[in-house]
């Protein structure tokens, strides 16, 4: 894979809510039903499309869920996650959810297997995460390539993956670091998300408990 942050511009453009604040999570090798499972998910309704999951989002936020109504006690703290399957990975949405960027969360996740989780709030504030066999490999802030911990932070093709993806190591600017998170996820997957993918795509809406 060669992808860049500009093959990534169009996230936001297309879907302003999950642009300004999101945690996509990639687990290789499982289901769907299995992701949601080591999520602890009650898991809900297939919808079809990202702009489909946010609609969901929107109405569980706005506290109009029915079905979330129904199944979650009142003191039962969850967030929405939606999930599908693309590439021989499942693919986790969080409109505004963080639970993917969560070390805790992410051995669950990532037990016996691979990962990579890419995370960013509404002020910026951001994590990418790449596990393997419940070892961390490389976590880092997008806005900081810099300063990088895991097995593999300090790994000679480390610094120039990143590069290529579009992250700036010179300290010069931050621009597109939230798109050349994608492109890093893309490469390290090999699965493309393009907007024709995401709105094809069958989501498994579940309700996540946050501790």
């Amino acid at each position: 894979m060669t992808a860049h942050a500009t093959d990534y511009t169009w996230f936001e453009q297309r879907y302003p809510i999950p642009g300004a604040a999101h945690c996509l999570t990639l687990v290789e090798g499982i289901t769907a039903d299995e992701l949601l499972r080591r999520f602890g998910a009650l898991p809900g309704r297939e919808v079809t499309g990202l702009d489909a999951v946010v609609a969901a989002w929107e109405t569980f936020d706005d506290g109009e869920d029915e079905e979330a109504e129904a199944r979650i006690e009142p003191e039962d703290d969850r967030l929405l996650v939606a999930v599908t399957e693309l590439d021989g990975w499942a693919v986790v949405v969080e409109v505004f959810g963080y639970l993917g960027s969560l070390p805790d969360v992410i051995r669950r996740l990532a037990d016996g297997t691979r990962l990579v989780s890419h995370f960013r709030n509404a002020v910026a504030v951001d994590h990418f995460n790449w596990w393997e066999q419940g070892s961390c490999r490389l976590q880092f802030e997008p806005l900081f390539p810099t300063q990088r911990h895991g097995s593999d932070a300090d790994a000679p093709g480390v610094p120039a993956l990143l590069t290529a993806c579009g992250f700036q190591l010179d300290g010069e600017g931050h621009d597109l670091h939230t798109e050349a998170a994608f492109a890093l996820a893309e490469r390290l997957t090999d699965v493309r998300l393009t907007p024709e993918r995401l709105e094809a795509a069958t989501f498994r809406i579940g309700y996540a408990p946050t501790r």
